[in-house]
């Protein structure tokens, strides 16, 4: 009888174990579910452009349209990109800023966010606070007022205005993540090299930098991309078509890239096919850095 009764819980232990696993197994499915789902929803306007890029312009306007071109054009349709507009000098010109200005944001908010952590000095935390307060300004209320200070030092249709003032700073935010990131480092590190007898500037290179990888790389992802398809202020103080960054000359397929005919054809298969090489440094960037990026953004605010 005993035995039965063991048999028995033993059976209802089973039971409700296999019950348990399946219902994990189901929740799991769903959520995987679920985001495959939004995986295919998120990619669908990236292989749309992809397909889109490889199609004459009338197929384009189709309806119902087609997905798969009928005609593949793909080969002719990026040749004509670089045959039509100068893609080639905006790509160095987009590479160019955006080098000088990876540096000069990395260096700067780093310098500044040392300064932020490790030092105590009177009105560091008001600074701190102003610094974080121009996140709130938009950067259309203080276009004007750029505009008319870098058109009395002459900078207007030259690349200074587009690197200077990334060089003063660095940016809030960056500012912000690197702050928050050297303060979860533990002050031990700071007094115990300066009992070996290392400077500020060594313990700043040698000590934090090295630790700072991954939120270095969280900025310099976040800042490649920005720079990169930087828009608005190529706009405003680049004139010249051949200073132009890719961004900006993007809109050359909107309102005609060349003079006469061709001009006045609709060349949104075009646009679609320079759309995607511009976009693509960017999601090799995001695939390499994936790992420091998520990194650097769990990590930073442990502390402070």
């Amino acid at each position: 009888m005993l035995e039965g009764v063991i048999d028995r819980r033993s059976a209802t232990v089973s039971k409700r174990s296999s019950t348990a696993r399946a219902m994990r197994f189901g929740r799991w499915t769903l959520i995987y579910a679920i985001v495959v789902v939004g995986s295919l929803i998120s990619m669908f306007p990236f292989a749309w452009t992809f397909l889109s890029s490889g199609k004459d312009v009338a197929e384009l306007y189709l309806v119902p349209p087609t997905l798969w071109p009928r005609s593949p054009q793909w080969v002719s349709n990026y040749e004509t990109v670089w045959q039509l507009i100068p893609f080639g000098q905006w790509l160095f010109n987009t590479a160019f800023v955006t080098v000088i200005d990876l540096v000069g944001t990395l260096l700067s908010a780093s310098i500044v966010a040392y300064s932020f952590s490790r030092f105590r000095y009177p009105g560091r935390e008001i600074f701190f606070l102003l610094c974080l307060s121009t996140l709130m300004l938009p950067t259309e209320v203080t276009l004007i007022p750029q505009y008319l200070l870098f058109k009395d030092l002459h900078w207007i249709d030259t690349y200074y205005p587009l690197i200077v003032p990334v060089w003063l700073g660095g940016g809030a935010f960056n500012i912000f993540l690197m702050r928050q990131f050297i303060m979860s480092i533990p002050f031990d590190l700071d007094e115990a090299a300066k009992i070996d007898g290392a400077s500020s500037l060594r313990i700043f290179a040698q000590i934090l930098m090295p630790l700072c990888k991954p939120a270095l790389a969280t900025v310099a992802a976040l800042g490649f991309i920005g720079f990169w398809n930087w828009f608005l202020a190529p706009l405003v103080f680049l004139n010249s078509p051949e200073k132009y960054l890719v961004a900006v000359g993007l809109r050359y397929f909107n309102v005609g890239a060349a003079q006469g005919e061709q001009a006045a054809k609709p060349q949104d298969h075009l646009l679609m096919a320079a759309s995607l090489m511009v976009a693509l440094p960017c999601l090799i960037l995001f695939f390499v850095a994936q790992k420091y990026f998520v990194q650097g953004i769990v990590m930073t605010g442990i502390k402070g």
